[in-house]
């Protein structure tokens, strides 16, 4: 029977745990409601001994329940329907906004404790009185804030919906002072954006005086008045010449172009303050006091910038929506070496967009972080890559291109690039072995190769074979091997292919521990408990990183679903009739060893809003999910 299932693209899940669709939902409802039962006689109890009426409770956090199911039960009638509408990746799918689910908001200038200078003035919309908003405020969701316990302070005071861990009388906020003592002046996220930094980018102040210099450079060979910002390659001449022969330009006392901060530093944006020179106006000397290094009086010449030594390290991929800092925290505690924040539209970086910009913070435990690169023409490019250069600090950027990248790119940054690319566009067309010489001529210090077309998507097995072809094209460069791995075993496969080393994609997103199994060559058989530590810990990084109120409740909650989406196709390795499981073979209905393996192997959307509301309480009312990522991977 097994090799049966195994043929027809169905993973090999020992009979005696298979079961039908119908029995699978049934027994996690039935299961379900008894644990509904159980928590609401709980919270009944915990209500009464806190002086608050039981059937308040019970009618707060059951009004949206009800409303829930019978937004439930209408979209079983049309779930056929909906799910024909949502195959791919869905770009109108129903969104929850702050204001849908938190109608009374205290004045951000209560909670910073400034009221009496609202920056809206008398046309604030938001409540100013405490007493008036906590009347109204929904009920906490625990005991416990992971932010008070951590940090001996929460700063979001009394928005904070475990709030009750931390108030006093009058609704005062309590700091553990000895705690907060031991954090003062600890950067824990770096590469945050600034409000000056902001305001320079929205009124085109920042200079790119190095980027532009640059890019006048690369348009005048050409003699037929196209715009510098618009070349995409470079004369045979100018490839000739090597940066190791000449002065780099623009790199001497030039206050724009600042040295990257060192490790455990913040980024020092003070030099972009005061203009830079223009023109053929020279920057005037900087006059230091103190000791200096070598590195402040000889400044590195491109070829001598610092190497990026990551041969044999697991690299955890930049991930769009999931590979989020609370999540790469995760897979660092697991064994990830090497992190990459989410991939960045440069456009949106220079315009100074809040929310592009939160891609690019990196936690103090990521000690190898890279950030990655949207881009479509050179200029925005070469002037994104400018402006993280001299305001953040990374080890290395990486940008995901299909076609070539230009000259300029080496000339402006001083960390490594690095390349991503696939195979090529189309199916049986693979190009990435012509593109790789070049892109290695061009300065590249690194390419990661997934092994499969942009046409093929994730539905066709990772060319392992061309990928080894185009190590060999790449020589010296390192090249990375991307695709199709979930276990030691196929983690030891790829490397015997040739490649420096491995990213891993999917395969962490299904199991995070991954990188524990292939540092200790083993398969992890990961209690459903321990799993849901995971998950436990994952919230409490989202709660400390957007926030313990209600708007830092539910981000946390959408990331974590987006999770959830992945981590249900994980199979526990004591249910599998052979190892190891394969990424692109579909789980059966199975029964865990208990109860939460079971839950966690539910691939509806309602399982993976139960999970939520065991770590993050009741979702708001007339809650909706849809998984961003609808990608068949399946054959």
């Amino acid at each position: 029977m097994a090799a049966v299932v195994a043929a027809s693209g169905v993973a090999p899940v020992r009979a005696r745990f298979v079961t039908s669709k119908e029995q699978f939902h049934a027994y996690l409802r039935d299961r379900g409601q008894e644990e509904e039962k159980e928590k609401e006689q709980e919270e009944e109890e915990v209500s009464i001994g806190q002086g608050e009426p039981p059937a308040k409770r019970v009618k707060a956090e059951g009004a949206g329940r009800d409303e829930e199911s019978g937004e439930d039960a209408g979209a079983e009638e049309k779930e056929p329907v909906e799910r024909k509408r949502a195959r791919g990746q869905n770009k109108s799918r129903p969104c929850m906004k702050p204001n849908h689910y938190e109608q009374n908001r205290l004045c951000p200038s209560v909670t910073q404790g400034c009221a009496d200078k609202c920056f809206f003035g008398p046309r604030c919309r938001f409540l100013h009185d405490v007493g008036e908003y906590m009347a109204l405020k929904p009920p906490d969701l625990g005991h416990r804030c992971v932010l008070f316990e951590t940090f001996g302070k929460c700063t979001y005071g009394v928005t904070c919906r475990f709030a009750q861990a931390h108030l006093g009388d009058g609704f005062q906020n309590i700091i553990n002072t000895e705690l907060a003592k031991q954090w003062e002046g600890k950067a824990l996220v770096r590469n945050s954006l600034s409000k000056e930094l902001q305001h320079q980018l929205r009124k085109r102040k920042f200079s790119f005086k190095r980027a532009e210099e640059f890019l006048r450079a690369l348009a005048k060979p050409h003699g037929d008045g196209r715009k510098g910002g618009k070349a995409t390659g470079c004369s045979a001449e100018e490839q000739e010449v090597s940066n190791c022969t000449r002065p780099q330009e623009g790199h001497g006392d030039d206050p724009a172009c600042p040295v990257l901060p060192g490790q455990g530093e913040d980024p020092k944006a003070d030099g972009l303050q005061s203009p830079s020179p223009t023109g053929d106006e020279e920057a005037p000397s900087i006059h230091t006091v103190g000791p200096v290094t070598d590195e402040d009086v000889i400044k590195l010449r491109p070829c001598e910038k610092r190497k990026l030594e990551i041969q044999g390290k697991l690299y955890l991929a930049p991930l769009t929506t999931c590979g989020n800092l609370p999540f790469r925290r995760i897979c660092k505690r697991l064994g990830a070496d090497v992190t990459c924040g989410e991939m960045a539209v440069c456009t949106n970086l220079l315009q100074g967009q809040a929310s592009e910009w939160a891609l690019l913070k990196r936690h103090h435990t990521e000690d190898v972080f890279g950030v990655q690169l949207e881009g479509a023409f050179p200029d925005t490019m070469t002037k994104c890559a400018e402006l993280l250069n001299q305001t953040i600090e990374v080890d290395f950027v990486d940008v995901n291109v299909g076609c070539p990248i230009d000259l300029v790119y080496k000339k402006v940054l001083d960390v490594p690039l690095t390349v991503k690319i696939r195979t090529g566009v189309q199916e049986k067309m693979n190009v990435a072995h012509k593109l790789i010489p070049r892109l290695r001529e061009w300065g590249a210090a690194m390419v990661t190769l997934h092994g499969r077309s942009r046409e093929q998507r994730y539905t066709r097995s990772a060319d392992w074979d061309y990928i080894a072809e185009c190590a060999q094209v790449a020589s010296p460069m390192p090249l990375f091997g991307n695709g199709d791995i979930l276990s030691y075993e196929d983690a030891n496969r790829a490397m015997q292919m040739g490649v420096s080393g491995i990213m891993i994609a999917r395969g962490a997103l299904i199991k995070p521990w991954l990188f524990t199994e292939i540092k200790e060559q083993r398969h992890w058989d990961i209690s459903s408990s321990e799993r849901f530590e995971l998950l436990r810990d994952f919230t409490n990084y989202g709660l400390e990183h957007w926030g313990s109120d209600t708007q830092g409740v539910e981000k946390t909650r959408k990331f974590l679903l987006e999770w959830l989406s992945f981590l249900c196709r994980y199979i526990p390795v004591g249910l599998l009739e052979f190892l190891p499981q394969k990424i692109n073979e579909r789980p059966p209905y199975y029964m865990g060893r208990d109860y939460l393996e079971t839950l966690m192997a539910s691939q509806n959307v309602d399982d993976w809003i139960r999970i939520s509301e065991l770590l993050l309480g009741p979702v708001p009312p007339g809650f909706t999910f849809l998984p961003k990522h609808k990608a068949n991977s399946y054959r």
